[in-house]
């Protein structure tokens, strides 16, 4: 088996200017698509999601959860159902879609993407077994009889079960953020893909067997560790249009001997060719079905958990965007607020908005706004005034209000008036 290093050493490198390789990247996110003029349906959901791959969950809602909001950027606005239907119901009618597992991180998958994480549930098992075995030793018994709960009653979540098992169970010391054992037990079962999850209640996940939200064939299906790492690869690869391998990495959070070995192999296989992009330090590769089109026109709010800005490097070698999230950065310390979405025009990010829904008083917030240096405003104004009031319907408010922070502020309080 060749190296990394070899095959690049052996393949004649095609260059692509920065402009293309920032199309290409588009393109493969989808952005590159015209959105639905009529309402979305399931196989608008296939296609984007044959595109981004998978769909990242976080629990902050202070505007709208991260799941829900790569597929407004790319569809415009879709029922939410949607997504609920295709990942918390699963019916001889209409099949489960997705399953929650740990991916880029605690992420929405393919169901039939399952098999491809066994090898990270088994290295879960490893990490978890001291802390099961602690539990095990405390409370003989008790990992039993949480599947045997959720086996006869159902999904539940973790309170419910606390309650159900006895009520009052002893909370850790230290570690694992002072979790009940019980919690602590759910946790390690879904890593270690003994438990999915069957449904959500607001954002809190009800345990499910796996045997009963996802199909016996999938379930039943091994595969090898490595090809596993290949397969997930050229998956990265393909929601990434071209990428350095750090890139495809950290797409599915891969261990970077077996990334490297995956890549290689791609190109050996020629289903990524080695290209070298301009201004990247770092040799990339292109999926051999990527394309760039000669324009990528449209406009799009991204939240920040959006798979085409999330790894904040590679957003600074596309769009020349430096991006950080500032959830955790005390109010006066922020450069631009608590939740930040960039905002795509034409194939660049043009300028960025700290939103928040206030679903009491019925409004989306544009607590700041603010204009990437260079960008013309007037045209970036007039679009970002039309995106935030289609966001604004879709996620049921009544209009939007901005406030009097960044230079877009004001000309974007009057567009939306």
């Amino acid at each position: 088996m060749r190296s990394v290093h070899e095959a690049r050493v052996h393949q004649t490198r095609v260059h692509l200017t920065a402009a293309a390789a920032r199309r290409t990247a588009l393109a493969a996110q989808g952005f590159a698509d015209a959105r639905p003029t009529t309402a979305p349906t399931r196989q608008h959901l296939r296609r984007a999601l044959s595109r981004v791959q998978l769909l990242q969950l976080d629990s902050v809602n202070v505007a709208v959860r991260a799941h829900y909001m790569p597929l407004f950027s790319r569809l415009g606005p879709y029922p939410m159902s949607l997504v609920d239907d295709a990942a918390w119901t699963n019916t001889a009618r209409r099949p489960r879609l997705l399953v929650e597992y740990w991916a880029h991180e605690a992420s929405l998958v393919p169901v039939e993407d399952w098999p491809l994480f066994r090898w990270r549930m088994r290295r879960y098992e490893s990490r978890y077994a001291r802390h099961i075995a602690r539990i095990a030793a405390a409370s003989p018994g008790l990992l039993d009889d949480v599947l045997a709960t959720i086996r006869e009653q159902g999904p539940m979540a973790a309170g419910t079960l606390e309650a159900t098992l006895g009520g009052a169970v002893p909370k850790s010391k230290g570690g694992w953020w002072n979790r009940s054992d019980i919690k602590h037990i759910c946790e390690s079962l879904f890593a270690t893909g003994q438990l999915t999850t069957g449904t959500r209640q607001g954002f809190q996940r009800l345990y499910e067997l796996p045997e009963r939200a996802i199909p016996a064939a999938v379930l039943a299906t091994e595969i090898p560790d490595d090809e596993a790492a290949r397969v997930l690869t050229l998956r990265a690869a393909t929601a990434h249009g071209v990428a350095t391998e750090k890139d495809l990495r950290d797409y599915y959070r891969l261990e970077p001997a077996r990334s490297q070995q995956a890549v290689a192999e791609l190109v050996s296989e020629g289903l990524l060719e080695p290209v070298a992009v301009e201004g990247w330090r770092h040799p990339a590769y292109r999926h051999v079905d990527a394309r760039t089109p000669r324009r990528v026109v449209g406009r799009a709010l991204l939240c920040p958990f959006d798979p085409l800005i999330w790894e904040r490097d590679r957003a600074e070698r596309l769009f020349g965007f430096r991006y950080r999230i500032e959830i955790y950065v005390p109010e006066p310390q922020r450069v631009y607020g608590y939740y930040v979405f960039p905002f795509l025009l034409d194939g660049e990010l043009v300028a960025r908005v700290d939103l928040k829904a206030d679903r009491l008083a019925g409004v989306l917030r544009v607590q700041g706004a603010f204009l990437e240096e260079g960008r013309e405003p007037s045209r970036v104004v007039s679009e970002l005034a039309g995106e935030l009031t289609v966001m604004a319907e879709w996620l049921g408010l009544s209009g939007v209000w901005v406030g009097e922070r960044g230079d877009l502020a004001g000309a974007l309080r009057r567009a939306v008036r």
